[in-house]
């Protein structure tokens, strides 16, 4: 840098818009609490902003290319306004690096997921008069330390970030690569977020990482299997379960959920401690990706299909009542009509409440990239995906039709997209439930008997007011 230094940045207007995972709105949180300690404000909307951040995703094609679009439209507002800064973050920004300073002229400022806490030295290097970049990934950084500003947040629901990375190498996923290797936070850090944000009113948490079950904090050092400990790192380490129940004693009138779980990795001891504390939702997302154990191997997931099943017995064993989600790649490399028959009828017998469902879409880089020729032809797999979403929404519709006249326990998270005059929550299982709004407000819990329901949603009339457990 040459006259700008990072203490002259001050009362300055940030835009930060985020895609992606649920991991990227929490980072853009991050973020905000960064810029906010340099003098940045948050800006009503792109117009009025000094800076504009890109909060990006790289895990599908169609994601990186809606970010492209978005900073063709932004041209527009850069040639009203020069001194506009716009810069690229996370996981795209990984990715591609110095490609996004050569390809797209309008980009000022790259940064990785990882180098968050440079970009106001960032931003002082382009009031420099340059472009600034930094995707240096680091096997530390966990942000525990910040606390984060909650961007658009309906003051009822929140998340925390308990890790970062992954270490698990499906062959057809960049997140390895463009988010590093997995660290946990400390739990105590963790448990201080959860009761900072109850006592400013929030009713619900919900603790992200890449593969949560993987969790495992014992003071420091890089990340090892428990096995792997010594006698005493075993005796003062927090795995997964552990971080679960403490966080239930410490905020028992919250609700908590989390996500996501690898099939490889959730256990017994995690679906146990979710049966012990009632304030712990009952709902689990489990991704299979694929009902074949042929195709499960191509994609490197280190489980077989009858596995899979195996953990969806676990949880309906000790939970019947859980409710259970899941990702599938349709078309995947090698994909044969009958494997892509194995993954429908894995969903016809796993009976999950929703999915979501993709088109395999080849990542640069990934091992699949590699290894495989992305040989499914794009008319096979729309044809295969549609067949996919056609039985999970037979599914849904039927576990929904089941659930009238019953009675939930729904958190009110707002207002329904369709209508003002009708609230929006979700119940215990995650699934949404729409009902009159009547005298009851955002923020309660309240006991609502569904009346009728489509293939997404359960609609209701609200009984009374209810103790959250």
């Amino acid at each position: 840098m040459n006259t700008a230094t990072v203490d002259a940045i001050k009362t300055r207007k940030l835009h930060i818009e985020s895609y992606g995972c649920a991991m990227n709105f929490s980072d853009s949180e991050v973020i905000a609490s960064i810029m906010g300690e340099h003098g940045f404000t948050q800006a009503a909307d792109e117009h009025e902003a000094d800076v504009i951040f890109l909060n990006t995703c790289a895990i599908r094609d169609n994601a990186e290319q809606r970010i492209r679009e978005r900073l063709k439209h932004l041209r527009g507002t850069k040639s009203k306004n020069s001194d506009l800064i716009i810069g690229v973050l996370g996981c795209m920004a990984e990715r591609l690096k110095d490609k996004l300073l050569e390809e797209e002229k309008l980009v000022d400022v790259v940064a990785g997921p990882d180098s968050y806490r440079d970009l106001p030295k960032l931003v002082a290097e382009v009031d420099d008069g340059g472009r600034a970049i930094n995707v240096l990934l680091s096997r530390e950084e966990t942000y525990g330390d910040l606390n984060p500003v909650r961007l658009n947040s309906n003051g009822i629901t929140a998340f925390i970030s308990i890790m970062r990375g992954c270490d698990n190498m499906c062959s057809f996923c960049v997140v390895p690569f463009t988010r590093g290797r997995e660290r946990s936070r400390d739990p105590q850090s963790i448990i201080r977020e959860a009761v900072a944000l109850r006592d400013q009113g929030y009713k619900e948490i919900t603790l992200l990482g890449q593969n949560v079950d993987s969790y495992l904090w014992f003071g420091g050092g890089p990340k090892k299997e428990y096995k792997k400990l010594s006698p005493e790192e075993q005796e003062s380490s927090v795995d997964f379960a552990d971080l679960l129940e403490q966080v239930a004693l410490a905020a028992p009138q919250m609700r908590i959920r989390y996500s996501t779980s690898h099939p490889r990795d959730i256990t017994e001891k995690v679906v146990i401690t979710m049966a012990k504390y009632p304030n712990i939702c009952n709902y689990i997302h489990l991704p299979a990706q694929s009902g074949n154990s042929r195709v499960l191997e191509v994609m490197s997931r280190n489980y077989s299909r009858e596995w899979y099943m195996g953990k969806i017995e676990m949880i309906r064993n000790i939970i019947p009542d859980c409710g259970i989600s899941c990702d599938i790649i349709a078309g995947f490399c090698t994909e044969t009509e009958e494997e892509h028959k194995d993954t429908l009828s894995l969903m016809e017998w796993s009976q999950f409440d929703f999915s979501y469902m993709y088109m395999y879409s080849e990542r640069p880089g990934t091992p699949a990239a590699k290894k495989y020729s992305d040989d499914i032809p794009e008319d096979v797999k729309k044809r295969r995906l549609q067949e996919i979403i056609s039985v999970q929404n037979q599914i849904s519709q039927k576990k929904n039709q089941n659930r009238i006249g019953k009675t939930f326990t729904v958190l009110i998270e707002g207002n329904s997209k369709k209508s003002a005059n009708d609230w929006v929550g979700r119940n215990d299982g995650n699934n949404m439930v729409v009902f009159p709004k009547e005298h009851y407000q955002k923020g309660d819990f309240v006991e609502v008997i569904i009346e009728r329901a489509t293939t997404t949603t359960l609609i209701g009339k609200a009984v009374k007011k209810s103790a959250p457990f």
